[in-house]
C-alpha cells in the first residue's frame, strides 16, 4: 500500500509548536481537520490517510500540544518563581541569598544607624547598626548589599571602602 505524502504538512508542524506562551494559552480540543479549513485539509494532503492513520495523526498531535503546553507552563512558573525571589531579596527568609549590586541612588553621605538608602533598582535600606564611615561624600556610589554567612543579617559595602554595615530592607 502506497503510503501518502506528509512533507506539505511537516513543513507547518514547528508553527504549531515554536511559540510556548501561545500552546501553554490554547489547548487543541478537536481534531486537525476540524482545525484547517476543506482547502488546507486536501492542500497537505492529508485527505488521503485513512480514517486509522487520521486518528493516529490526531492522537499524535494532541499528545504534543499537552506536552508542549506543560513544558511552557513549569517554563513559565520557574521564571516567576525566580522573579519573585529576586524582587524579594533581603525580606526576612525569602528569596534569594545571592548578593544585591547597585548604585546607591543621589548623595551618600557615609553610615549612620537608622540612616536609609534608596538603591537604583527601588529597594530601600535601612542601617540597623552604630558602623559608622565618616567623611565620605560620593554621588551615586556603587553598593554590594551580602547575606551574612548565618542568620538573615544583610551587610552593606560602598565600592572602595572596607566598612560594612548591618542594614534591612525596609522597601
Amino acid at each position: 500500500m502506497r503510503r501518502p505524502s506528509l512533507s506539505p504538512f511537516l513543513l507547518f508542524l514547528p508553527l504549531f509548536f515554536s511559540a510556548g506562551a501561545v500552546c501553554a494559552q490554547q489547548t487543541m480540543t478537536s481534531d486537525i481537520e476540524r482545525q484547517m479549513t476543506p482547502a488546507e485539509f486536501t492542500a497537505s494532503g492529508l485527505d488521503k490517510l485513512t480514517p486509522q492513520e487520521l486518528a493516529a495523526l490526531n492522537a499524535w498531535l494532541q499528545g504534543k500540544v499537552r506536552q508542549e503546553t506543560a513544558a511552557a507552563a513549569a517554563a513559565a512558573r520557574a521564571e516567576t518563581k525566580k522573579e519573585i525571589e529576586d524582587e524579594n531579596r533581603g525580606f526576612f527568609h525569602f528569596g534569594s541569598r545571592e548578593p544585591i549590586i547597585s548604585i546607591i541612588s543621589g548623595t551618600f553621605t557615609g553610615f549612620a544607624q537608622g540612616r536609609r538608602f534608596q538603591l537604583e533598582n527601588g529597594q530601600i535600606w535601612e542601617q540597623i547598626e552604630p558602623a559608622s564611615l565618616a567623611g565620605v561624600r560620593q554621588e551615586n556610589p556603587h553598593v554590594a548589599i551580602r547575606p551574612s554567612m548565618i542568620g538573615n543579617a544583610w551587610y552593606m559595602q560602598i565600592r572602595g571602602y572596607n566598612t560594612t554595615a548591618k542594614v534591612r530592607r525596609v522597601e
